[in-house]
């Protein structure tokens, strides 16, 4: 009788065949997994760096437009004559000339609807290699120390616009004295709802022939209404007249600050600052304590300003582009008055994923209105946004 077959098991060169095998189709699961993860990546950080644009784009654009608003006039009722016009109650004179509302408070100049600073080496035609870690800003015209002194600071390389307009919402005067405003409750709540303050205290008064801007001394609300009283106190160096207030809608007065920095995890950000002055308050100071992060990921901001074709400060814009200029040229020395002419205003990003998407360094330099953007290699995924903006209370204004 034979015996039994014993059993086989496999061969060293087969074992060998087996594993190399094996080997290949872990490395090829290896590769389809890690080009599933880049691409997801990649996908992500596209997808974050077009959501974090258009909300920076969004915020400021709506800003933007608002800038110079004062109500039926817009700020172009600084051209009436006389004791018509735009007065402030943070000067002396009733009827002051532009070197005097230039005594008020930085913060609080609303004859001044905008104005902007360039970063140095930003101008269209340069090239810009973006700072790792931020870096002290740095420009033409220089910041005041308002803006220079807020935390986080503007980081090098970026520009920084002022802004200064009446709110878009408004209630009717119903009532008024020498020293006193008086509207109705319903109207006083949807004001101070909107605002995200909790104690405003800058307003304005505007009509279709006078606007002036101020600081309630006081604010009474009651059911029947609410009366702000508007002394000579704290901010204000004169108070109000009873002409200024007839026919007038009441407004909060914005007076705002847009710039890039970086955040507390070390992340580039567009932040704005808002200014405010509690009632009766002697200081301006910043909403909420500090600057509020609106958007992260937003690594550079460019602006360049469409000046006006008349550019005699005497006469009204006439509401037509002519050239577009940057800060810098605009503003070479001290006098703001050109800042008047503003009727547009172009705004690029440079925005970037806040994690790293596994790109390759881009091959194209990126560039930002003209200004040639060297970002680090830092393998995250990066894009320009740009847009045109017109100030509407310039070009379109009465």
């Amino acid at each position: 009788m034979r015996p039994a077959a014993l059993p086989r098991g496999f061969s060293l060169v087969e074992l060998m065949i087996s594993l190399v095998l094996g080997a290949l189709l872990m490395l090829g699961l290896v590769q389809v997994f890690e080009a599933s993860r880049i691409t997801y990546k990649l996908s992500e950080g596209l997808s974050r760096v077009q959501e974090n644009s258009r909300f920076a784009m969004d915020y400021l654009q709506r800003d933007l437009r608002m800038a110079g608003h004062m109500g039926c006039y817009s700020d172009q009722v600084r051209f009436l004559p006389g004791v018509l016009g735009f007065r402030s109650t943070f000067v002396a004179q009733t009827v002051p000339t532009n070197a005097q509302l230039e005594t008020a408070p930085e913060p609080l100049q609303f004859q001044a609807a905008i104005q902007g600073f360039e970063a140095a080496n930003t101008a269209p035609g340069d090239s810009l290699t973006l700072p790792a870690g931020g870096g002290a800003w740095a420009g033409s015209p220089a910041l005041p120390a308002y803006v220079q002194g807020l935390t986080p600071a503007p980081m090098a390389g970026s520009d920084v616009v002022l802004l200064r307009y009446f709110t878009a919402e408004s209630v009717p005067v119903r009532a008024a004295t020498a020293n006193t405003i008086s509207v109705a409750s319903a109207g006083w709540a949807r004001l101070n709802e909107a605002s995200g303050i909790a104690n405003p205290g800058l307003f304005a008064v505007g009509s279709c022939q006078k606007a002036v801007a101020f600081q309630a001394t006081a604010v009474s609300v009651a059911a029947s209404g609410a009366t702000i009283t508007v002394n000579p106190t704290g901010l204000n160096r004169s108070d109000l007249s009873l002409e200024t207030l007839k026919g007038s809608q009441l407004f909060r007065a914005e007076s705002e600050a847009y710039y890039v920095a970086l955040n507390a995890a070390g992340e580039p950000a567009l932040y704005r600052a808002r200014f405010t002055a509690a009632p009766g308050s002697g200081a301006v100071a910043v909403v909420g304590g500090r600057p509020e992060e609106l958007v992260e990921g937003i690594e550079n901001m460019q602006l360049i300003y469409g000046m006006d074709l008349t550019t005699d400060q005497t006469r009204a814009p006439s509401g037509y582009v002519a050239r577009q200029d940057v800060a810098r040229v605009i503003q070479p020395g001290g006098d703001r008055l050109p800042w008047r002419r503003v009727g547009m205003v172009q705004v690029a990003f440079l925005s970037r994923s806040t994690e790293r998407a596994g790109v390759a360094p881009a091959v194209a330099v990126p560039s930002l209105l003209g200004l040639r953007v060297t970002p680090p290699g830092d393998g995250r995924y990066r894009s320009v946004y740009e847009s045109s903006i017109a100030l509407r209370n310039r070009l379109y204004g009465k």
